[in-house]
């Protein structure tokens, strides 16, 4: 599925790094393991209208509109960072709001884009991801 998606993802733009896919646990209600991967897309599509395009590649694949939030699907396609910064809309949020917090989304990030700056922290993906599994001493 994952590389289906890529080979579709190259009618939006050149893709330039494709990182290794990861294996990971569910968020939320879903049983099944997931496929993690990220990629640096570079398109002369604005943010709305990729996210329109990864939308509708997403239904070619196989995803259904609705459902339970966090359930399993056959695909899911986020623009987590932008070479423009940020971006915010009432569709669209870029950096994506939660890239910080998970592991699955800056592991792969990492891979593909090991220097690029969060727009919010400045912090490169390296960075957020080692702030995020460090260890940390237990409390009392």
């Amino acid at each position: 599925m994952l590389a289906e998606a890529v080979r579709l993802l190259r009618t939006l733009g050149e893709v330039e790094a494709v990182a290794p896919v990861l294996r990971s646990a569910p968020l939320g209600p879903s049983r099944r393991r997931y496929a993690n991967g990220a990629l640096v897309l570079a398109s002369a599509l604005e943010p709305l209208a990729l996210l329109a395009a990864l939308k509708e590649l997403e239904r070619r694949l196989g995803r259904r509109p609705g459902g339970q939030r966090w359930s399993a699907r056959v695909l899911d396609c986020d623009i987590v960072l932008w070479s423009g910064g940020g971006w915010r809309s009432r569709d669209l949020t870029i950096p994506h709001s939660a890239f910080r917090a998970r592991c699955f989304v800056l592991r792969p990030l990492a891979a593909v884009a090991p220097l690029w700056r969060d727009p919010a922290t400045g912090l490169t993906p390296r960075h957020l991801l080692a702030r995020l599994t460090r260890p940390r001493p237990l409390t009392r």
